[in-house]
């Protein structure tokens, strides 16, 4: 199960954390890169000086290496990208933007940049610019997507570029890793499966409800803004139907909207409160910790495997 991702982040299993806004905390992150993994804190909105308290605290909890999720539509992300710098972070995904303008900064730091990618021309682009890897996510997953799914865009950006391609978004286990790597991915990233490690420090009307979830249970909204969400259907998501039926402006979506993943993840309103999770939800089946996380999606990814290609064998 070793893969070129293994090598360049230094990480046993090449499975990396989705660096998700108010739950990929130190807690997680440590846990997961202890695990073998690559655990990513999720900057979002949030100050450097939060980012940087959750740097060190990884470093207190863990030796291993870890990264950190940066979006660049933040209005803190040069001075976030300049403390990762500092910090000399191992790994900094981005998503939202183009990190080009970072990379000499990074690169000379030790860091690896990976961004996250929905479509061909965009992977294309940030390969040309040097980055070191990329994460091709569907729109399978939580939180802001695409229009294109998993199965289609990963072996397509794995054609186009000649970094190790990273997949993500409907993605939760071993299964799902295996049929990853048939499409030429290198390694996974999860994000809703681990919103339901036990260390995840996000709220446990959040976890009941990712577990509680059935097939259908999550929609996009806010297609008409440009920037689209899957979440789990609540209440919220019936507002924001209205909106969309209605024609509402763009001004009215975004004060529907503001503060309203915080409001579900750390407050545990999960009527009002923007609940960002993948269409894996409905595979979610138990909380427990992200060593036995990691541990089932590698066995299972491995014996999935050896199935198949024993099956091969006898025909």
């Amino acid at each position: 199960m070793r893969t070129r991702v293994c090598d360049l982040l230094g990480i046993k299993y090449p499975i990396l954390q989705g660096g998700m806004a108010w739950v990929a905390t130190a807690e997680l992150v440590a846990a997961v890169s202890e695990a073998g993994g690559l655990g990513i804190i999720g900057s979002g909105q949030a100050t450097p000086q939060w980012v940087r308290k959750q740097v060190h605290k990884v470093k207190e909890l863990t030796g291993k290496p870890f990264g950190v999720n940066v979006m660049l539509l933040s209005p803190y992300a040069e001075e976030i990208i300049n403390l990762l710098a500092e910090e000399r972070v191992a790994v900094v995904t981005t998503g939202a933007g183009n990190p080009g303008k970072y990379l000499n900064l990074l690169h000379s730091a030790g860091s690896k940049v990976i961004p996250v990618v929905s479509s061909v021309a965009l992977a294309k682009r940030l390969s040309r610019s040097g980055v070191d890897a990329l994460i091709a996510e569907g729109m399978e997953s939580g939180g802001h997507v695409g229009e294109i799914t998993t199965m289609v865009l990963v072996p397509q950006v794995v054609d186009a570029v000649k970094v190790p391609v990273i997949a993500a978004g409907g993605i939760c286990d071993g299964r799902g890793m295996a049929a990853a790597l048939m499409l030429g991915a290198e390694g996974v990233q999860m994000g809703t499966r681990f919103i339901c490690a036990s260390e995840c420090t996000v709220h446990e009307n959040v976890k009941d409800a990712i577990i509680k979830s059935k097939d259908r249970d999550s929609i996009v909204t806010g297609r008409p803004t440009g920037h689209p969400v899957r979440v789990l259907k609540n209440k919220l998501t019936k507002k924001f139907i209205e909106f969309e039926e209605t024609g509402a402006p763009a001004e009215e979506y975004e004060k529907l909207g503001v503060g309203r993943m915080k409001l579900a993840m750390v407050d545990g309103d999960i009527d009002m409160g923007s609940v960002m999770a993948g269409q894996v939800s409905a595979m979610v089946q138990k909380v427990e910790p992200a060593r036995d996380i990691i541990n089932s999606v590698i066995n299972e990814a491995e014996r999935t495997i050896r199935l198949t290609y024993s099956s091969k064998v006898v025909d």
